[in-house]
């Protein structure tokens, strides 16, 4: 981590863990840091297992002041911090924003431009080098999620499918963690006029949960199970990005040639098999059966969030 990378994540550290803890909200609750911290200090990273946290989106504010709850050490070192997706039309939207983003670990991300773009490449890349990725895998705020009263509490919004690319190239399984907030909506509501809109609300009951790691065979029996009985999801086809772009069939052939080297290559390459094989590399059959897969994936690891979401907020498990 250079100096100015450092300077910057360890100001916006100690500033987050100053909001939590210096009276603005009235309580902070942690729980499950262990299962982070365990994932965070391992060995394994070493040797290019890579972490993924993913949680649901409830406020503009929930990166950075959820890691408020980090150790202040670790804002010193890159390893032990997160890197994330960032969108360029909000973050990037000006030289002085764009630094600061890029050196607080912020991966510049198109909107449109589907999930074969350059930062989903380097989110893949970072990960098979051990690094920390934290995901809003919704793309989106959506406070709504976290109000046990609403019909959509502990329901998320379909997550992107760049996650499922993130994870089914993955080299070694990663360690994914789910993980869940709550208060940071009434800490940064939606809504408010301006210039409220731009200060956050003092007296926030905030809490951060980070569940147990998803395990890996789980992940890859339940992919294994839906490409045998050919259960898989159905995908959209849209031109711009989507299925229907000319470019997306080689696109989909050379992620699922990437896929089968990885974690989860004993169904990929049950789905390529299904499809018709690898001679059939850049027809459109077999980018959607890949694409497919990619949407289960994302799909599985979608209801591990949602699962913890509910355990957090008390609510009957999903059945």
């Amino acid at each position: 981590m250079g100096f100015l990378s450092a300077l910057t994540v360890s100001i916006v550290g100690l500033g987050s863990k100053a909001l939590m803890r210096g009276g603005f909200c009235s309580s902070v609750t942690v729980n499950g840091m262990e299962n982070l911290l365990k994932a965070l200090e391992s060995d394994e990273r070493n040797h290019g297992r890579g972490i993924v946290t993913m949680s649901n989106h409830i406020s503009t504010l929930d990166d950075p002041v959820a890691w408020g709850v980090l150790p202040a050490r670790f804002y010193r070192d890159s390893r032990m911090t997160r890197w994330t997706l960032g969108a360029s039309d909000i973050m990037f939207t000006n030289p002085v924003f764009s630094t600061f983003f890029r050196y607080g670990q912020v991966i510049e991300t198109f909107r449109g431009k589907g999930i074969f773009q350059p930062a989903i490449d380097t989110a893949i890349t970072k990960l098979n080098s051990g690094e920390w990725i934290h995901l809003f895998s919704e793309g989106k705020v959506n406070q709504a999620s976290s109000d046990p009263s609403s019909p959509s509490a502990a329901r998320l919004l379909r997550f992107k499918w760049g996650i499922g690319r993130i994870v089914m190239e993955a080299r070694q399984p990663p360690v994914i963690i789910p993980m869940w907030l709550t208060g940071f909506d009434k800490l940064m509501p939606e809504g408010r006029p301006f210039p409220y809109n731009f200060f956050p609300k003092p007296g926030a009951a905030l809490s951060v949960t980070f569940g147990e790691p998803v395990p890996a065979k789980d992940i890859q029996d339940a992919l294994d199970s839906l490409v045998l009985n050919k259960q898989l999801p159905e995908v959209p086809s849209s031109s711009h990005g989507g299925l229907a772009d000319p470019a997306r069939p080689r696109e989909e052939a050379s992620s699922g040639a990437v896929a089968e080297q990885g974690w989860l290559g004993r169904p990929v390459s049950h789905a390529i098999e299904g499809a018709g094989g690898h001679q059939l590399a850049g027809d459109p059959a077999l980018a959607e059966e890949i694409a497919r897969v990619r949407s289960a994936v994302t799909a599985v690891i979608q209801r591990e969030v949602e699962a913890l979401g509910r355990k957090v907020l008390t609510l009957p498990p999903d059945v």
